[in-house]
């Protein structure tokens, strides 16, 4: 699962409203709606958002892998 809660917590650090992201990102508030869903946006998206925070991927996204059944030991 790919969750944003980096994100949010760097508009936070940044005192950036959601507003105020959207506006300088240049982004649809639709796709705001879908990250703060934590819900899979297109990769441009999220280069366009490190190049306009000046910041590292990890800063915006996490990988939480999923939970897998434990595979047979041999």
């Amino acid at each position: 699962m790919i969750t944003f809660k980096p994100l949010q917590h760097l508009l936070i650090n940044r005192g950036l409203s959601k507003g105020e992201f959207i506006k300088l990102v240049d982004i649809a508030p639709s796709t705001a709606s879908k990250m703060w869903k934590d819900e899979y946006i297109a990769m441009k998206i999220i280069d366009d958002i490190c190049n306009k925070l000046d910041c590292k991927l990890t800063e915006v996204i996490e990988h939480i892998p999923e939970n897998k059944p434990n595979e047979e030991q041999h």
